[in-house]
């Protein structure tokens, strides 16, 4: 008890660090328990271990603080000048390069040279696809390239790019263009990576793609294959991405494989086997959070069996969880080790009452729903707080899919095996894995095609994640609540639900998100969307969709293609992902969008809620509540000039354009208090000129994404995005 304590208080002390002087309420906790807990709970642990408690909480909290990764002073990331020249930097490759979604060629690189000066830290590189191909760890490089500071998030619900890479304690990427081979080195005859690739060639050989590659993802994880894209994203959205990721599952299947096969022989000879099984399988999938917390607690059971004494899974489970949090307390903020753990811990503690409850059913069948349900009553609480996405079909894919999963799992493992000892066998046995792989696939794509496969609800407050936690720990640990289990089911839905649905009902909100080039518009009007522009694909993909899933947007009412040149892609591929009921466009764009009909095509008045908006093709005149609108998009400043002179222009409160230079007859047609630029880069003139005419900017380069309520008027993101990362 007294130890669970002290490991629970410890890893209190890492979670404090999301709010300021969480270390120090920690503190204050343990001194309050030390004082009263004794008496209203009779077996207590004495008062000195409470105020133990409080103390390793502070100190885990300030070891959270010195252990957050800092640039050295000869850091590469400080010698970023200008991130437009083009460098060369030596170092070493230190990952196996893999594939991006963009097709290029990604590994991380050791730096030592930059320009003939001496430099160290790591960069995030990525170059052109041939220019990857041969690539291996440990191997010295020169790549020559653009050097860059990484990105924070510019928009709600976006990537922190820059918080991923000090993760990784990496604080500076580059873009390559050509990579040099140093001359003179020796090919290494031995590292992990070449044992991975025998592996996954061998399986990929007679499987082919992707049933070979998901194959050896399964085996060795999702990280250390190049799993096609499109496949991950299949599995991802039905709720099965945790099949991709090595863990616990693996780590079962490996103690209970090895001892079944060594039960004839000695004690010492099983446990020393199945532990070299262990930490090959470490080895092969790398330092991941989630499998080494796996393999942890296999050698708490391997310990249990050597020594012949009973096994604790939970304090199993909460000595590896501390384990691996002394050794990098940043894991704590890790959304894998997370998952991981509370997938655990539902396991542990929920699959018995749930088998209970199922006692009506036969043991395996009720085995196999109960593992599903419980891991997903322990995740989807976090996965709401990140993502805010229910994946409808889950729990009925994952009851399906377990029985496909052990076959593969089992058969990849051999298969395995057999390749690293003779490659032959090894894509021998993968062969026989193709039905059930390809079977598996094939059911994965079905339920990602059914209607409303997952559904945006909008990511929950820390609070709301706070109660419904505490709800889900009260029915493990409270028989009353534990026979109440609807009860609580019921409440945790309302502390999700009725929040969202109030926000929904009530909120109006207009936000020009950061993108590139097309300027895009959202407007939230009380559960009803408006969309103007898509941006290409991958804004779609990284920018717009995100952000209506962050908010809880599961359909739009009213799509607006402001450009006749507009990718038909780009909106099918919204249409697919949400339905789109009223979608205008000028009339050249409609044989590219025959999946969305309604079109434009000449000047239109459309009422989307309480919004009016006048489309015509020089831009988009929007009424806001009270404030007008004036999108310009692609105009020159001679066409700007022309615009006035041919046609009187409406005096609007918000000029909105795509970041060209400004006329001054523009300004004085419209008379705009408020300008708002989408583009990542505005001229000195066009600055200086909204600076004499005392005109507000607003810029998505520099401010991020734009929010106006009636309420709040204008706001930038981009503060909110730094000060949320700001630990790293």
């Amino acid at each position: 008890m007294n130890a669970a304590i002290l490991c629970l208080a410890f890893i209190a002390g890492l979670l404090s660090t999301a709010f300021v002087w969480g270390g120090y309420a920690v503190l204050s906790i343990g001194i309050v328990a030390s004082v009263f807990v004794k008496r209203v709970w009779r077996g207590s642990p004495k008062p000195q271990v409470w105020l133990i408690a409080g103390i390793i909480g502070l100190l885990a909290s300030l070891y959270f603080q010195m252990r957050i990764p800092q640039p050295a002073t000869n850091d590469i990331s400080r010698l970023i000048e200008n991130q437009q020249q083009v460098v060369t930097v030596q170092g070493k490759i230190t990952s196996t390069p893999r594939l991006t979604r963009s097709q290029r060629g990604q590994f991380w690189l050791l730096t030592s040279w930059l320009e003939g000066s001496k430099v160290t830290g790591k960069v995030y590189v990525t170059v052109p696809l041939l220019q990857a191909t041969g690539l291996y760890p440990g191997q010295r490089i020169a790549v020559t390239g653009v050097l860059y500071q990484p990105s924070i998030a510019t928009n709600p619900g976006g990537f922190d790019f820059r918080a991923y890479l000090a993760r990784e304690s990496t604080f500076a990427g580059l873009s390559g263009r050509r990579v040099e081979i140093t001359e003179g080195q020796k090919s290494s005859k031995w590292g992990w990576w070449k044992i991975r690739q025998k592996i996954v060639r061998s399986q990929v050989r007679w499987l082919g793609s992707p049933e070979g590659s998901l194959v050896s993802s399964m085996v060795i994880g999702g990280k250390a294959v190049d799993l096609p894209y499109d496949i991950r994203d299949l599995f991802v959205q039905v709720g099965l991405a945790h099949a991709l990721a090595a863990s616990g599952f693996q780590t079962s299947l490996i103690l209970g494989v090895m001892l079944a096969l060594l039960r004839q022989f000695s004690l010492v000879l099983q446990v020393s086997f199945t532990g070299g099984a262990l930490l090959l399988f470490l080895g092969l999938t790398g330092m991941q959070p989630s499998v080494l917390r796996a393999v942890v607690m296999g050698f708490a059971v391997l310990v249990a069996i050597g020594t012949k004494r009973k096994v604790k899974p939970l304090g199993s489970l909460l000595f590896a969880a501390t384990l691996l949090l002394l050794f990098n307390p940043l894991w704590i903020w890790d959304l894998g080790f997370q998952l991981s753990f509370l997938a655990t811990l539902g396991l542990l503690v929920t699959v018995p009452p749930l088998i209970k409850r199922l006692d009506w059913l036969p043991v395996a069948i009720a085995t196999l729903i109960a593992v599903p349900l419980a891991a997903t009553l322990w995740t989807l609480p976090l996965q709401l707080q990140v993502f805010g996405i229910v994946p409808l079909y889950s729990l009925v894919v994952n009851v399906l899919s377990t029985p496909l999963i052990s076959v593969i799992s089992i058969g990849g493992i051999v298969s395995a095996i057999a390749s690293i000892v003779y490659p032959f066998a090894g894509s021998a046995l993968a062969w026989l894995l193709y039905y059930p792989t390809h079977f598996l696939i094939g059911l994965i794509g079905f339920f990602a095609q059914l209607p409303g496969n997952s559904i945006a609800v909008g990511r929950i407050s820390v609070l709301q994640l706070l109660m419904v936690y505490g709800l889900i720990i009260l029915a493990w640990l409270q028989l009353w609540w534990q026979k109440r289990s609807w009860l609580v089911g019921v409440i945790a839905m309302g502390i999700i639900l009725v929040p969202i649905w109030h926000s929904q009902a009530t909120v109006f909100r207009a936000t020009v998100l950061a993108t590139a080039s097309e300027p895009v518009l959202v407007i939230q009007d009380q559960g009803k969307v408006v969309l103007v522009n898509s941006g290409d694909l991958n804004t779609v993909r990284f920018t717009v969709l995100p952000f209506l899933q962050q908010q809880g947007i599961n359909q739009i009412e009213w799509a607006i293609a402001t450009d006749s040149e507009t990718s038909h892609r780009s909106w099918e591929e919204i249409n697919r992902r949400l339905p789109v009921k009223n979608f205008y466009t000028s009339t050249s764009s409609t044989e590219r969008t025959p999946a969305l009909a309604n079109v434009w095509r000449s000047e239109r008045t459309l009422i989307a809620g309480d919004t009016k908006i006048q489309i015509n093709d020089d831009g988009l005149q929007l009424q806001i509540k009270e404030q007008t609108w004036l999108l310009l998009t692609n105009v020159g400043s001679d066409e700007q000039k022309q615009l006035v002179s041919v046609k009187k222009l409406p005096d609007a409160q918000v000029l909105w354009w795509s970041g060209e230079t400004l006329a001054e007859e523009i300004l004085a047609a419209v008379k705009p208090e408020v300008a708002i630029a989408s583009t990542t880069d505005l001229s000195a003139d066009v600055l200086s000129l909204l600076d004499r005419n005392k005109i507000q900017l607003l810029w998505t380069g520099r401010d991020g994404a734009i929010q106006w309520t009636p309420k709040e008027k204008f706001e930038a993101t981009v503060d909110e995005a730094e000060n949320s990362a700001a630990w790293l």
